[in-house]
């Protein structure tokens, strides 16, 4: 959807699906919600990302997935041309990333996977961090002795 921001509200719109007329905000309910869009009907690699999609829904359905947040909130934003198809894999891994730091005051790095270590933001003191992270803390040594790479395991 054009002129969406990361953080804007995702429009509250209605569409007639295979279950009867819905209303998107009332349909996500408290859940997370991914949205595709296609192009037009009968195009070869979406027919590919749609088979994909039906496979993993099992997964979305443990996920709580029916990416917008509980706030209704445009959380990530990808745009792929209509010659490449979506990497399913890495969507589930940013859901999974998203809902993690919506619940947990942690970052999630470079190529992070589920059950991982995580980082803890610069922003929390070390006193506070300390008692927040009760199964420690490691931090990068650096050489500007900077300690703002700090880890911990995944709450």
């Amino acid at each position: 959807m054009p002129g969406l921001l990361l953080g804007d509200v995702f429009p509250n719109f209605e569409a007639e699906t295979t279950n009867g007329q819905i209303k998107f905000h009332d349909f996500l309910g408290d859940s997370w919600g991914i949205l595709f869009s296609h192009p037009r009907d009968y195009t070869p690699v979406c027919t590919t990302e749609l088979g994909r999609a039906a496979k993993l829904s099992g997964d979305q359905r443990e996920l709580a997935v029916f990416v917008i947040g509980q706030d209704k909130k445009l959380k990530l934003s990808l745009l792929y041309p209509a010659t490449t198809g979506r990497n399913f894999d890495e969507i589930l891994r940013v859901v999974d990333s998203l809902q993690l730091t919506a619940k947990n005051r942690v970052a999630t790095p470079a190529d992070w996977q589920p059950g991982e270590r995580v980082m803890v933001p610069p922003n929390i003191p070390e006193e506070e961090a300390a008692a927040m992270f009760t199964a420690g803390i490691y931090s990068k040594e650096l050489p500007s002795g900077r300690k703002y790479l700090r880890y911990t395991p995944q709450p």
